[in-house]
C-alpha cells in the first residue's frame, strides 16, 4: 500500500476526467458539492438513486450530468455511474459522497497517482496526519471496520470505510459491485486483491457538522455482515477454515474434561461427550467445506 503527498494540480489529459456521486435525497447539499467539484474535473455525474426530493433538478441546475434510476443502493448507483464512465473512456474517476461531508479540493491529490499511472485505486484517509472534527466514538468504529475489512480482504488500508476514492482505467474496467448494503467500499478491497490491482492512500479531511443520515451502529452492523459475506464468497478457505477449527478446538476441549473427569470419578460424562463428538464432527466438516469450496473458486477463476 503506497502513500501519496498533497498535489495541487492534476496532469492533462484528452481522456474526461470524471466525478461520480451517487445521491439519495441529497437536494440540500448536492448544488454546492457539483459546483466545488467542477472546478477540479471535465464531469461530475451524478446518479440520482430514486431520490424523493429535488435532488436532480439542483444537481443538473449546477452543471452535473445525472442519470435518474430506481433506487437501489448506493452499490446500484454506483455500478451504474461506473457504466456511464466506462462509456466515456474517463482517465481517472473520483468517487465522492453527495452530503458535502468530502472536500472537493482534496480531487487533485487523488486524481494525480492515477494520471502518474502509479495506483488502480487510491483511497483517501482520515487517519494519515490531517486532522478532522471526527467523533472520537466514530473513530473506534472506522477502525474496528477497517481492521476487519484489511484481515478479511488481504488488502491494508488506514481507512477502508472511505468512499471518497478514485479509480484508473484499468481499476474502472475491472470493477462491479455485488453488495446490496454500504459495505461497497469492504467489496473493493476484495476486488482489488482479486484483480491484483495497485492501491494507495492520501490524507484528505472530512466534515462532520451534520448529524449522520443512518444509525451508526446499525451501518456498522451491517458492514460486517457484509465483510462476513464477502469472506464466505471470495475466501472461503480462510472463512471456514477458521470457523472449523474454533469448531473442532472447543470440541476436542470438551473432549478432554470428559477425559479427565472419567479419569477422576470413573463416570462418563454422556451428555459432555456428545456435544463434544457432535462439534468436533461438524468442525472437520466445515474444514473440509472450505478446502472444496477453495478449489472450485480456484478452477473457476484459472
Amino acid at each position: 500500500m503506497m502513500q501519496f503527498e498533497k498535489q495541487a494540480s492534476v496532469t492533462t489529459s484528452s481522456a474526461p476526467h470524471i466525478a461520480l456521486i451517487p445521491a439519495y435525497n441529497e437536494a440540500r447539499f448536492i448544488g454546492s458539492v457539483v459546483l466545488k467539484a467542477r472546478r477540479y474535473v471535465d464531469i461530475v455525474l451524478v446518479i440520482d438513486d430514486g431520490s424523493q426530493d429535488d435532488t436532480a433538478e439542483i444537481a443538473e441546475a449546477a452543471g452535473a450530468l445525472v442519470i435518474r434510476q430506481p433506487n437501489m443502493g448506493k452499490a446500484g448507483a454506483i455500478n451504474a455511474g461506473l457504466e456511464k464512465a466506462r462509456s466515456l473512456n474517463a482517465a481517472a474517476l473520483v468517487l465522492l459522497d453527495g452530503d458535502g461531508q468530502h472536500d472537493a479540493s482534496d480531487i487533485p491529490t487523488l486524481m494525480q497517482p492515477i494520471l502518474d499511472g502509479t495506483a488502480d485505486l487510491v483511497v483517501g484517509s482520515r487517519f494519515l496526519g490531517t486532522e478532522s472534527n471526527i467523533p472520537r466514538w466514530r473513530v473506534a468504529g472506522q477502525h474496528a471496520l477497517t481492521l476487519a475489512t484489511n484481515v478479511a480482504s488481504g488488502v491494508t488500508l488506514t481507512d477502508s470505510q472511505n468512499g471518497f476514492r478514485a479509480l484508473s482505467p484499468r481499476a474502472l474496467s475491472s470493477l462491479k459491485f455485488r453488495t446490496s448494503g454500504f459495505s461497497i467500499e469492504s467489496e473493493m478491497q476484495f476486488l482489488v486483491k482479486q484483480y491484483n490491482l495497485s492501491v494507495g492512500e492520501v490524507a484528505i479531511s472530512v466534515n462532520y457538522d451534520e448529524k449522520p443520515k443512518r444509525n451508526p451502529f446499525k451501518h456498522g452492523v451491517q458492514v460486517l455482515n457484509g465483510i462476513l459475506q464477502m469472506v464466505a464468497q471470495n475466501r472461503p478457505l480462510f472463512f471456514f477454515g477458521v470457523t472449523g477449527t474454533l469448531i473442532l478446538a472447543i470440541g476436542i476441549g470438551l473432549a478432554l474434561i470428559v477425559v479427565d473427569r472419567y479419569r477422576i470419578y470413573t463416570q462418563l460424562a454422556l451428555g459432555t461427550a456428545i456435544v463434544s463428538m457432535t462439534l468436533s464432527i461438524v468442525g472437520v466438516l466445515t474444514i473440509f467445506t472450505g478446502l472444496i469450496l477453495h478449489t472450485i473458486r480456484a478452477y473457476m477463476t484459472r
